[in-house]
């Protein structure tokens, strides 16, 4: 049996997630068939959608665990260890646990081939969701929330028999695979939607929707919608006191957290927020709509546990504070409208001088994300994310708008991260933000930093 740092090795040998990528679903059927369909032994909520997938994936997690199930939770990527991936009950599956199943998935991967059933061994991406289908099966999950990996259509999740789907906001983003317009992006999305399976839709734009609803229309599935919300949300108290104090970290970590109040036809529910954000709201009315209908279809998710899990839930890397001085503000924004959240924040609750470090993807709307994000930063640092996809702070910076703030360059996320601390002055903030690397990364350098300190 391969150790677990065998079994890293040996996925990485396939081939980077996304650069070796094999959309499709026969490869990971025949890998499923051959285990006797462990996705088919647990109910599911399966989610695809541009932003906010993963955190109304967690959401589910929280709601169903303080309704007393257990709960097997699965996302990508993750950002310091693969095993943040593959979650029960709140917890990550053990290292010893993921190299055994990775050695299972593994010589059945290689029998298939040699027995020609496989024409080649499967993808790094369709190998680890099996293990998450066959850890869940072990441990006898009551649910599994299921985050798409990349587009829906043919994702290797999309073998699953959910009881609930759902779509969150839709946008432009990994283009090169799932289309040019939001159409064609949105019909790989929506190809989730399974025969008379409800499907959970929050608020899109006009074109977006109006394939959604077509494909319900075509395998007469039917169509949940979430509310907008209102302007009229309240903040969480020491909203104001954070904002009359300027920034360090305290006020910063109470910061951007909403009450409401949501009434639908079954209940009314009274929930404050653990995540920050405004877009967080439709991420909870979301997965207070997915509740209602696994609550329809037999799962029981009182409206008490709803409102008690999305109180409690916790999501790294999505506006997540890390206390310090100068604190520092950590968000996986990775496409323009990510980006747009993210500086709406920051013009909302961060007044103070703004050191930005910033690492993408070479395949991202770099120079998008700059003209909204860069604009807020005294500095901006172009940081060099640990990733063959990456851009090079070279051409970060040359995407960067023409706008008054100092660029750096920095050959490594660890280097970045020491200019920041360097440049950022009292009572400043440092926001590492463009992709989840490049969070990843950065918790790994602060997590390092605090064993060797």
């Amino acid at each position: 049996m391969m150790n677990y740092g065998e079994a890293i090795k040996y996925l990485y040998s396939l081939g980077h997630e996304t650069l070796a990528m094999k959309l499709g679903l026969e490869g990971v059927r025949t890998l499923t068939r051959a285990f006797d369909d462990p996705q088919r032994r647990y109910p599911a909520v399966h989610i695809a959608g541009t932003n906010g997938k993963g955190s109304t994936a967690a959401m589910i997690e929280a709601v169903a665990r303080a309704g007393g199930l257990r709960v097997g939770l699965y996302t990508s990527p993750h950002l310091i260890e693969i095993t943040e991936r593959v979650r029960v009950d709140g917890r990550d599956i053990d290292a010893e646990d993921f190299a055994r199943l990775a050695t299972r998935v593994r010589v059945m991967c290689e029998r298939l081939v040699e027995e020609g059933r496989q024409p080649a061994l499967p993808t790094f991406f369709e190998q680890v969701t099996v293990i998450a289908f066959l850890y869940f099966a072990e441990r006898r999950v009551e649910l599994a929330a299921l985050e798409v990996g990349l587009g829906g259509r043919l994702d290797a999740t999309n073998i699953c028999e959910p009881l609930v789907s759902a779509i969150t906001p839709i946008g432009l983003d990994h283009q090169q695979y799932l289309g040019e317009t939001l159409a064609a992006i949105a019909a790989e999305k929506a190809a989730i939607i399974k025969p008379a399976t409800p499907v959970v839709v929050a608020p899109q734009v006009a074109a977006a929707m109006s394939v959604i609803t077509a494909r319900c229309a075509q395998v007469d599935a039917p169509l949940v919608l979430v509310e907008e919300p209102s302007h009229e949300l309240e903040m969480i108290d020491g909203e104001a006191e954070g904002k009359r104090q300027g920034m360090n970290s305290r006020p910063l970590l109470e910061s951007g957290l909403y009450r409401f109040r949501y009434r639908t036809p079954l209940a009314e529910y009274d929930v404050r927020l653990s995540l920050r954000g405004r877009h967080q709201v439709v991420n909870a009315r979301t997965a207070i709509h997915i509740a209602e209908q696994l609550r329809l279809r037999g799962v029981y998710l009182p409206p008490q546990a709803v409102a008690d899990g999305l109180g409690r839930v916790a999501w790294s890397g999505r506006l997540e504070v890390v206390a310090g001085e100068p604190p520092l503000l950590l968000d996986g924004a990775h496409n323009p409208a990510g980006a747009r959240v993210l500086r709406a924040f920051l013009d909302e609750y961060c007044p103070a001088p703004v050191t930005l470090i910033f690492g993408a993807m070479s395949d991202k709307a770099i120079a998008e994300m700059a003209e909204i994000l860069f604009p807020v930063a005294k500095v901006v640092i172009a940081a060099r994310i640990a990733n063959e996809r990456a851009a090079s702070p070279a051409a970060i910076v040359a995407s960067a708008p023409q706008e008054d703030c100092e660029l750096i360059g920095a050959d490594s996320v660890a280097e970045a991260l020491s200019v920041a601390r360097r440049r950022t002055p009292p009572g400043g903030l440092i926001c590492a933000c463009g992709s989840l690397y490049l969070v990843g990364e950065i918790k790994q350098a602060i997590k390092s930093r605090a064993i060797a300190g």
